[in-house]
């Protein structure tokens, strides 16, 4: 019997803007680096809020300044999040996000702390923080339709039983979350050198085609750009080569896997853009897991498939973050870190469609409420995309 039919539901949050999270988090959303301290404080002082610091925000400009905008807004409206108090340095830079999250209908507040300094910003949004965590309390998780949950992917740490085993187990999910008109995420543009034709021949018309190609060979042009001799330890990474990996092409041929066999790419997103309509999607993007995750969480994604080979141990601060892992010997050394544990597979326990639904069980768990292991782990990385330095 299939995990997922059209009938199938979950329990979320539906949004005012009729978007579904599986999360209901209250954030304290700093717009830049200075303000870091006082989001942090108002985290401290009402319970059930959560701070997302980082290192950014000042002196940003051209399209690395828009990306920052595009990011933090879109963490805020992420369905996820019930409710944002953003803290910034000046008014101006905060009332844009703060104006850009409040266009969802959810309880969104912004305070400048120049002219006011930080034990009065702290006050002032400590208490609008408390209003909103009663209000995101009072929500109660309302039946909602498969097809209205948002799945991204990003593997990271791969090794030979990544392309043979964890990465095949997600395309397999991709493929039936696809036939029923799920919203789809991949990307790790770098990730995909050697096998950018493989991508391109999936594309669903010329146009989106021709578009994923301008993305691909964008970041080609920037890592020639800046590179020395070779990618060596970086693409493929020292655990990649210490997994058998031993050319970015073998990397991207596995990773390519995650987008199954049926998937057709119906569009193409640049970083922390949100996609319009169902489907499959890629968003171009770093290959650096915290990265790569922040960017979907900001692209507006509600659930995260995330394999592993050697072992990593990523995770969100708003999007939950599903391990799998095919790797006997890091399922066995790191098992606190693995949500589903797809050994088996290459060990013909199990086959892959069997392989692809113990996925959406785990799937359908956390997205009506279970903690994934990161979640219970405590990891929480945000970190910002950057396309060039500061003025």
């Amino acid at each position: 019997m299939a995990v997922v039919t059209p009938n199938t539901t979950f329990m979320g949050y539906r949004r005012d803007n009729g978007r579904v999270g599986v999360r209901n988090h209250v954030i304290i959303l700093p717009v830049d680096d200075i303000s870091n301290a006082a989001a942090e404080a108002v985290a401290n002082n009402i319970k059930g809020t959560m701070a997302l610091p980082h290192p950014y925000g000042r002196l940003q400009f051209g399209e690395d300044l828009e990306l920052h905008f595009r990011t933090l807004i879109g963490t805020g409206c992420n369905p996820n999040v019930a409710a944002v108090i953003v803290i910034g340095i000046e008014e101006g830079w905060t009332q844009r996000v703060v104006d850009g999250i409040a266009a969802t209908g959810k309880p969104v507040a912004g305070f400048g702390i120049e002219l006011h300094g930080d034990h009065d910003t702290i006050m002032r949004a400590s208490r609008k923080a408390k209003e909103f965590v009663h209000y995101a309390t009072s929500l109660r998780r309302e039946e909602c339709a498969i097809n209205e949950l948002w799945v991204s992917t990003k593997c990271g740490e791969s090794d030979t039983t990544s392309g043979c085993g964890a990465n095949p187990t997600v395309g397999n999910a991709f493929d039936k979350l696809y036939e029923l008109g799920n919203t789809l995420l991949f990307g790790e543009t770098s990730e995909l050198t050697g096998g950018e034709h493989v991508v391109a021949a999936r594309c669903a018309n010329d146009q989106v085609r021709e578009r994923f190609m301008f993305m691909f060979n964008r970041y080609q042009d920037m890592i020639n750009r800046w590179k020395t001799s070779d990618l060596s330890e970086s693409q493929p990474t020292k655990g990649n080569i210490a997994g058998g990996l031993t050319t970015i092409e073998e990397k991207a041929l596995g990773n390519i896997q995650k987008i199954g066999k049926r998937c057709k790419v119906d569009g193409v997103l640049d970083k922390a853009e949100t996609p319009t309509g169902p489907g499959l999607w890629f968003m171009d993007s770093s290959s650096a897991a915290a990265e790569m995750v922040t960017l979907c969480a900001a692209a507006g994604f509600a659930v995260h498939f995330f394999p592993t080979g050697q072992g990593n141990v990523i995770g969100n601060p708003i999007l939950p973050v599903i391990k799998i892992c095919a790797n006997p010997r890091t399922v066995r050394t790191m098992s606190e870190h693995i949500d589903v544990d797809t050994s088996g597979l290459l060990q013909r326990e199990i086959d892959l469609d069997q392989a692809g639904d113990k996925l959406l069980e785990c799937m359908l768990a956390t997205a009506n409420g279970r903690w994934t292991a990161a979640e219970v782990l405590g990891h929480r990385e945000f970190v910002l995309t950057r396309l060039y330095e500061s003025a």
